[in-house]
């Protein structure tokens, strides 16, 4: 039987950072667990912290096929290049125009490549984590 994946992002502002990959991947906010109508009466039930209520976020994919994703706060800001990026499939024709899309939420457009592996654009999400649209 196969693991199910969490792909964590440490971030500095987790809610601002999880708004933005909601955008690119069309993932929502996760919803508070069963029973709760809030997270902010699950966590009190779970007795967790909440004196900052930008500690972590989490976002999932509506139809529950992608995996989850936590943005999780960190002290320190990101120093270097990512070992592991996400590479965020478009079609063809919408590669540019989503890309301006991107950069209007706050992304950076790195580069363009156009190799005999296939063809994408190179991004920062707002936090400078390298993510691609191919």
């Amino acid at each position: 039987m196969a693991s199910q994946v969490q792909i964590t992002f440490d971030a500095v502002g987790p809610r601002a950072l999880a708004r933005f990959w909601c955008d690119v991947l069309g993932y929502v906010e996760q919803p508070p667990p069963p029973g709760f109508d809030t997270w902010e009466a699950a966590l009190t039930a779970f007795g967790i912290d909440q004196s900052d209520p930008d500690r972590a976020c989490a976002i999932v994919d509506p139809d529950g096929a992608g995996p989850r994703v936590f943005f999780l706060k960190v002290p320190e800001g990101k120093t270097a290049k990512n070992r592991v990026h996400l590479d965020v499939h478009v079609e063809p024709s919408n590669l540019h125009p989503r890309a301006a899309e991107l950069v209007a939420l706050g992304a950076t457009n790195v580069a363009e490549f156009d190799e005999p592996e296939g063809h994408w654009i190179t991004m920062l999400d707002p936090e400078g984590n390298e993510f691609c649209l191919h």
